[in-house]
C-alpha cells in the first residue's frame, strides 16, 4: 500500500488521485538552494571586501573567520549538496567549490599560513587566490548559459580575486583596494541575485529580473 502512494498518476486517474499525488510531490521537492548559497557568498565577501578596502582597519579581519566557516562556508557546502540532489551542476559546482574557498580561507589564516616563513606569506596568498580565480573564470564561462545575474556576480568576481592576489603579492595597497572594490560589487550582485531568487520563487512569478539564460 505504501507503494502505491508514490506511484505517478496515470490515463484515466481520478482528479483526487492526481490531486493527492501533485502535493505528495511538492511535500517532498527540495527547496532552490540558490538563495542561500547566494547570501552566504554575498554576506562573506562584503565583509572581507569592506576590511580590504581599508574602511575598517586590517585588525578586524578575526570577524570574517566565523562568517567564513558558518555561512560562506557551511552554508555554501550545504546549498552545494542540495543542488547535486536538484541534478543543477552548475550551481552544485560553484557553491561546493566557494564553501571550500571560505572553510580554507579560515584554515589558511588561523593554522597554516603561519607554517609558511614570513618574507614567503605574500607569495603564499598571491597563489591562493589566483587558483581561486581561475576556477571562477570557467564558471564565468559556463554562466552565460545560466543567467545574466549569475554572469555579472562571476564577471566581478574574476578581478576581484586576480587584483586582491598580486596586489597581496606585491605588497600593492592600491591594487587590493581596486579589487576589494570589484569584490564588494560582486557581493551586492550576489545579494541581488538572492533576492530576486526568493522574491520570484514566494510569488511564483518574475518580479525581479534575473536576465534570460
Amino acid at each position: 500500500m505504501a507503494a502505491e502512494q508514490h506511484l505517478p498518476p496515470t490515463a484515466g486517474s481520478s482528479p483526487r488521485r492526481i490531486a493527492a499525488v501533485e502535493s505528495e510531490r511538492r511535500l517532498w521537492a527540495p527547496a532552490d538552494p540558490v538563495p542561500l548559497g547566494l547570501s552566504g557568498f554575498a554576506v562573506t565577501t562584503a565583509a572581507l571586501s569592506w576590511i580590504l578596502l581599508g574602511i575598517l582597519p586590517k585588525a578586524d579581519l578575526p570577524v570574517v573567520l566565523p562568517l567564513a566557516i558558518f555561512f560562506g562556508g557551511g552554508a555554501q557546502l550545504l546549498a552545494g549538496m542540495w543542488a547535486f540532489a536538484e541534478r543543477n551542476s552548475f550551481a552544485a559546482a560553484a557553491f561546493s567549490g566557494y564553501g571550500a574557498f571560505w572553510l580554507s580561507f579560515w584554515l589558511l589564516n588561523s593554522v597554516f599560513i603561519k607554517q609558511v616563513p614570513k618574507a614567503q606569506q605574500p607569495g603564499a596568498e598571491e597563489l591562493f587566490l589566483i587558483l581561486w580565480g581561475i576556477f571562477t573564470f570557467y564558471l564565468w564561462i559556463v554562466s552565460f548559459r545560466v543567467s545574466v545575474a549569475v554572469n555579472i556576480v562571476l564577471m566581478l568576481l574574476v578581478p576581484a580575486y586576480v587584483l586582491i592576489g598580486i596586489g597581496t603579492g606585491s605588497e600593492s595597497t592600491a591594487l587590493v583596494h581596486i579589487g576589494a572594490g570589484f569584490g564588494l560589487a560582486c557581493a551586492a550582485a550576489a545579494a541581488y541575485t538572492a533576492f530576486a531568487h526568493v522574491l520570484n520563487r514566494t510569488f511564483e512569478r518574475p518580479v525581479l529580473p534575473l536576465g534570460p539564460r
